[in-house]
């Protein structure tokens, strides 16, 4: 998480490459605990290069199947090792594959940046 500098009210963000790596680091440990897994990505401001002071990190993850409602699959998720907020939505191939077909996520699916694909 941003950290403070010293006494100062300035908050020193994570690098980019920081968050980034450490984000590899992070779905080589769940892809491995989470075998339904089939993608993981970024989008957002990290994927756009554009991000800044208070950026989170958007994640899509597409799992093969859920008995969860949507609103709780990311309670399965351990997001604290990564150093900035993740906002993580987790759709089922066939829930990915309706928006798709319906055109939604049309624009955002070109940004993502796929991390990890089965």
């Amino acid at each position: 998480m941003p950290v403070r500098l010293l006494s100062s009210s300035i908050l020193k963000w994570p690098e980019p490459e920081t968050v980034l790596r450490t984000l590899h680091e992070w779905v080589a440990e769940i892809t491995a605990h989470h075998r339904e897994i089939v993608r993981i990505g970024y989008l957002g401001s990290y994927a756009r290069g554009d991000w800044g002071v208070g950026s989170d990190l958007d994640l899509v993850i597409i799992v093969e199947s859920s008995a969860q409602p949507f609103e709780m699959r990311p309670a399965g998720f351990d997001t604290t090792p990564l150093p900035v907020p993740v906002d993580l939505l987790i759709y089922t191939t066939a829930e990915w594959q309706k928006l798709s077909d319906q055109g939604r996520w049309q624009r955002a699916a070109k940004e993502i940046v796929w991390v990890y694909p089965r």
